[in-house]
């Protein structure tokens, strides 16, 4: 069971804080209507710049042949990024009290994330020399974040007696976490090392909630969870189609409407929409209500779905230095990092899907073998020298087979359904 403190006073209209502090004693997991605040919107827009940032560098790294590198240095500046978020929002879905004290610790790390986006563009420079990572604004950053989400923790441990131990746990894992990336940021070890001590910080990171949630969760609410989720992902999905239009700009403004160009801008607007329409066909939060011990697997997985969406924008990018003839790639290799990211993206998301419902439904299975086949076929096609419009519009077509697959499943579901209250119906008169 998941314990609920009913005496937490009702939570303030949108827009006003009341001058004193609240007890902090967790919300009602059951409540009705809970939605993302203002606050909460606010947060999720500083993480746009990380997303941007993190999508030009990588971009940036893959046109100039640095593969590695633009890959590298995207997975590290990621992780940071979203894991404070999803710390962030799985608090705030079962601990905001929304009083003067929650709000400045939030905008204090609102201030992290700006710093540590301001820092990911040393870590892939680093990374170019190959001697080690430089992550000491990013490590500032992120541990300004973390810091003041522990403060969040400890103050929940001293004002809740029921939520106390889950907290001290919270906040252990996180100090012992920010003590091991200052040491990084301060020894600037060459390359193996730091990754293997990041290997183990990521491993203290992610085990902490897992070991703080084992004997008393948190109250978080599955629909507002749900909700949280798809505002990121949508975020991500903005992101990528303004970075691809926005580095299509130049060429138009120097060179007209080209074939490639108009191609790119298309299958970037159909990819968007195609991934959008896939991902929120599916009920997550009904999920999360029913299978509330999905919640890790919902809540880690997620890491692989920001990214992907993150990625595909970022080999759009890829796409445009190749048609303003900027990049020392070819076409094929931009095809192939939005293949793969929207192959991760379509696996990562039905995964969950799956996971929450406890099956595999055939015509999800059978719809993203499809989608996997075309991406497939986008790629080999790109490989042999066929057209780039060919090649990006199989790309961004393999999402909305998915979608027809997900929309033909929800309306036999519903048909099933109405024969089935019909018949009780005719069996009760």
């Amino acid at each position: 069971m998941i314990p609920v403190t009913m005496n937490t006073p009702p939570h303030v209209a949108a827009g006003s804080v009341t001058a004193r502090m609240r007890r902090m004693l967790g919300r009602n997991p059951r409540e009705h209507g809970r939605a993302a605040t203002p606050l909460e919107l606010l947060f999720d827009l500083t993480f746009v710049v990380a997303f941007g940032i993190a999508g030009s560098q990588m971009a940036h790294e893959i046109a100039e042949g640095r593969l590695a590198v633009g890959l590298g240095g995207f997975a590290f500046g990621m992780f940071a990024i979203i894991w404070a978020w999803i710390n962030f929002s799985w608090f705030a879905s079962a601990f905001d009290t929304d009083d003067w004290v929650y709000r400045l610790t939030t905008m204090v790390q609102m201030a992290g994330v700006l710093v540590l986006a301001l820092g990911l563009s040393d870590v892939f420079h680093s990374l170019e020399d190959g001697h080690g990572i430089d992550n000491t604004v990013v490590v500032a950053g992120y541990v300004i974040m973390r810091v003041a989400m522990l403060a969040q923790w400890l103050r929940l441990a001293a004002q809740s007696p029921a939520h106390r131990r889950t907290a001290l746990i919270y906040a252990t894992f996180i100090a012992i976490a920010q003590i091991g990336w200052v040491a990084t940021a301060v020894l600037h070890l060459e390359l193996g090392p730091t990754l293997a001590f990041a290997a183990v910080l990521y491993l203290i990171e992610l085990g902490g909630p897992l070991l703080a949630e084992r004997r008393h969760p948190t109250p978080w609410h599955p629909h507002h969870i749900a909700e949280r989720y798809g505002l990121l992902v949508l975020i991500a999905l903005g992101e990528g189609v303004l970075g691809t239009v926005t580095a299509v700009q130049p060429i138009i403004a120097a060179s007209g409407w080209s074939g490639d160009a108009i191609v790119l801008v298309a299958a970037g607007v159909i990819l968007t929409f195609g991934m959008w329409w896939a991902y929120f066909a599916v009920p997550f939060g009904h999920l999360l209500e029913h299978r509330p011990g999905g919640g890790f697997v919902f809540g880690y997985l997620h890491m692989l779905v920001f990214a992907a969406v993150a990625a595909a924008g970022a080999g759009l990018h890829v796409g445009a230095y190749v048609v303003e003839g900027q990049a020392h790639v070819d076409f094929a290799v931009a095809v192939q990092i939005v293949a793969i990211a929207v192959a991760v993206f379509l696996t990562t998301y039905l995964a969950v899907a799956a996971t929450l419902t406890r099956r595999v439904r055939r015509a999800h299975a059978v719809a993203l073998t499809l989608g996997l086949v075309v991406l497939a076929a986008a790629v080999v096609l790109a490989e042999i020298g066929t057209s780039f419009a060919l090649s990006i519009l199989l790309v961004a077509a393999a999402p909305w087979v998915v979608v027809v697959g997900e929309e033909l499943t929800a309306g036999r579901s519903a048909a099933a359904s109405g024969h089935s209250e019909r018949g009780t119906a005719a069996a009760g008169d």
